[in-house]
């Protein structure tokens, strides 16, 4: 019998409190979207403002404001805003109060590509983002590759220059000739350098940055019009 009355009881609680979680499931459902709060994570792009993610946020041709919280689809609002092409990654979440969180990551590029037909940018998975009228990046100015596998070494090449702080703020552009070779432009004078194909890459890097202590402290860089790379320990200067 109190084994009966235990058995009992425990029902009971149980189904007290599956019917609380439905009360407060339904209460919480009814509570209106107040606010909606859009948080940009890490760097400092600008090709999206709230008022664009804000145009994003729509569900039946209609504002996310004012809407009862049960019938907000989440998901599909999330898949909405990771459509943008500036977006690498989004959040999209109701809190207890009814304000609807926007978290988004924007892509950040790497190079501005440049062919005959068209300019975009690209970040460091190779994804190609649109040029924007909000913002523009400022990063190396590519030309002369045409092919995802072409775009694929480039990258590879920029991360070894955005990795070096030096090299990061003195080459701002880099141009594949027909013969497979790279040339770069730089920021500190008019002259070429000829990076010349993608092999012994550290090691060039390392005699560049050499050849500028030496030069930068003579002041004779200015004198030069080319700087080739590509010979075996040398750097060959053409006036």
């Amino acid at each position: 019998m109190k084994k009966q009355l235990k058995y009992v009881g425990l029902l009971i609680l149980l189904m007290g409190i599956v019917f609380l979680y439905g009360f407060s499931s339904q209460r919480n459902g009814r509570i209106k979207v107040k606010k909606v709060a859009i948080e940009f994570q890490e760097g400092a792009n600008g090709f999206l403002t709230h008022q664009l993610v804000d145009k994003m946020l729509i569900q039946n041709r209609k504002s996310i404001k004012n809407q009862a919280k049960r019938v907000i689809d989440l998901q599909s609002l999330e898949q909405n805003v990771l459509k943008n092409p500036f977006v690498e990654k989004a959040t999209v979440f109701l809190t207890v109060d009814g304000r609807l969180q926007t978290r988004i990551k924007q892509r950040e590029p790497i190079a501005r590509i440049s062919t005959n037909s068209a300019v975009y940018y690209v970040d460091k998975y190779g994804v190609k983002v649109p040029i924007s009228k909000n913002y523009s990046a400022r990063v190396p100015l590519i030309s002369g590759v045409k092919t995802t596998k072409e775009i694929a070494q480039i990258i590879r090449l920029l991360q070894v220059i955005l990795n070096d702080g030096f090299l990061k703020k003195e080459i701002i552009g880099i141009r594949k000739t027909n013969k497979n070779e790279f040339v770069f432009d730089v920021r500190s004078g008019n002259y070429k350098i000829i990076f010349g194909k993608m092999e012994n890459v550290a090691t060039k890097f390392k005699k560049l940055k050499a050849f500028y202590n030496n030069t930068f402290q003579n002041k004779t860089i200015k004198k030069y019009s080319i700087i080739n790379l590509k010979y075996h320990n040398q750097v060959v200067c053409t006036k």
